[in-house]
């Protein structure tokens, strides 16, 4: 895929995070929100695939919410922090809808936007811990009980990305993957 679209949807997923964001602390409705044009920021550029991926979420947000309690111990999805939860949902309708982007890719991205916007000092970990374990229950098509979830305190290293991401228990010095080769595959 050529470096352009590899942009292109990085900032499409920030956009659909800013209006997956706005619609859960408003309380207004994601698909009310888009077709009002009612963006949270000016600078919000609404393409055709930050609007699939936000009316995607909205339409499968049972299921999508329902794969996170199931792998989220000791967080109800209502518990986490917004900006995490908004994080994890778009990731999950990636992972599990849409179809042209790998799920390495979709872990990475959504890794790399907790780094930018996450509301903790852990959110990276906390969101590669979730969708670590929702990717191993895709790969053995078995749900997976949580067993490694982040503790409390923040950590001091990035968290790993992209492969790493699966491992159950990933390296504390190895070094995320750089976004640019993993999306290639997108």
């Amino acid at each position: 895929m050529a470096r352009h679209k590899v942009h292109e949807r990085r900032l499409a997923r920030e956009s659909a995070l800013a209006l997956l964001y706005s619609s859960d602390i408003t309380e207004q409705k994601v698909g009310q929100i888009v077709e009002e044009g009612a963006y949270p920021a000016e600078d919000v550029d609404l393409t055709e695939y930050a609007e699939a991926l936000v009316l995607g979420v909205a339409e499968r947000s049972a299921d999508i919410d329902e794969k996170l309690a199931s792998t989220s111990e000791n967080w109800a999805v209502d518990r986490m922090p917004v900006v995490d939860r908004a994080i994890l949902r778009l990731a999950v309708y990636e992972m599990l809808y849409v179809d042209d982007v790998p799920v390495s890719v979709a872990i990475n991205e959504a890794v790399e936007l907790a780094k930018a916007f996450g509301g903790e000092d852990d959110s990276a970990r906390f969101v590669n811990g979730v969708l670590g374990r929702i990717a191993r229950s895709l790969e053995g098509g078995e749900e997976v009980a949580p067993e490694d979830e982040p503790a409390a305190e923040p950590e001091s290293e990035a968290a790993p990305a992209a492969e790493s991401a699966i491992d159950p228990e990933p390296e504390a010095d190895s070094a995320p993957a750089p976004a640019e080769e993993t999306s290639d595959a997108e």
